[in-house]
């Protein structure tokens, strides 16, 4: 059983600069726990780790799939164990990296996932994405209502593609997805989750979105939207269907930056929410320099030689 650390938070915490430290301390590589990461071409509205950020340090799960490709936590869970057995296999620390909260879940707790990678489970998806498609996102939720009530309160109206994935999973397994059976864990993890003050933190999030504009995110929207993104999962995330409004007319190009930061501000609170409700962490706040680098790594190399 492989020794794992992760490290969780919302965005504009300081993930990406402790993960290099740590690696480059102990021996370690990254594994980008990020849904919008996998995407070749969206860089600046994903806060991709750049080359140089990197330090020479090994990433794996970032720049794998086209824009107009899937990717479900399904195909995140079976990667991110094929990487863990490499990086391990070389006598290098897993560091699993990023504020994807169901997609650590699934890979920490070892989720059943409903087999969604064979022909019944595609078939299924497909027929609720074409429901949602044809009847609404609201629609969509009202049935996953009906048939899990729990799953229904814990999953946002607007977020069709878990609603989407809840419903497949109860059509493929015949069980409630809020009642899915989980597997005993493969590997040993220890997450470190990091936090600050909810101000400071809704602060640093305006602040990085400015900067993204400056670095060029709205060229970088409008090239997924004439590619069609509008229609892709990559479309869906935060930072381009906000742009995608503006190039359609539908508002102000100041008017879709502020959302970007709202919805980015919101979206952090959940992730916070997650981390807290849904698993085992250890809490550190780097921002307000209540927590030191030099402690977490102390922490764990301490567990690491447990």
């Amino acid at each position: 059983m492989a020794k794992v650390a992760a490290i969780v938070g919302p965005t504009a915490v300081g993930k990406t600069a402790l993960s290099i430290q740590l690696a480059q301390d102990l021996n370690g590589e990254v594994i980008s726990g990020d849904s919008m990461q996998v995407y070749r071409g969206l860089d600046i509205g994903t806060a991709k780790v750049t080359n140089a950020e990197m330090a020479g340090v090994a990433h794996h799960l970032i720049d794998i799939r086209q824009a107009n490709e899937s990717f479900s936590v399904a195909d995140f869970q079976r990667l991110a164990n094929q990487a863990i057995a490499a990086i391990s296999k070389r006598q290098h620390l897993p560091l699993v990296v990023g504020g994807t909260g169901f997609y650590v879940q699934a890979l920490v707790n070892n989720l059943n996932l409903g087999g969604s990678n064979g022909k019944q489970g595609g078939s299924s998806r497909r027929r609720w994405e074409q429901f949602a498609e044809q009847y609404g996102a609201k629609a969509a939720w009202h049935e996953l209502k009906r048939q899990d009530p729990h799953a229904a309160e814990r999953i946002p109206v607007n977020n069709v593609r878990r609603v989407v994935r809840a419903l497949e999973v109860i059509s493929t397994t015949g069980h409630r997805f809020s009642d899915q059976p989980q597997h005993r864990s493969q590997h040993q993890f220890y997450i470190i989750a990091l936090t600050t003050n909810r101000q400071v933190l809704y602060q640093r999030i305006n602040q990085r979105v400015d900067l993204m504009v400056k670095a060029g995110l709205v060229d970088e929207a409008r090239r997924l939207w004439q590619a069609g993104g509008r229609q892709w999962q990559s479309g869906k995330g935060i930072g381009y269907h906000e742009l995608f409004d503006y190039f359609e007319g539908q508002c102000s190009l100041d008017d879709a930056i502020e959302k970007i930061k709202l919805d980015s501000r919101h979206y952090a609170k959940r992730q916070l929410t997650w981390f807290r409700n849904k698993m085992t962490v250890h809490w550190y706040d780097l921002v307000s320099g209540v927590n030191s680098t030099k402690e977490i790594e102390a922490d764990l190399r301490a567990w690491l030689t447990k």
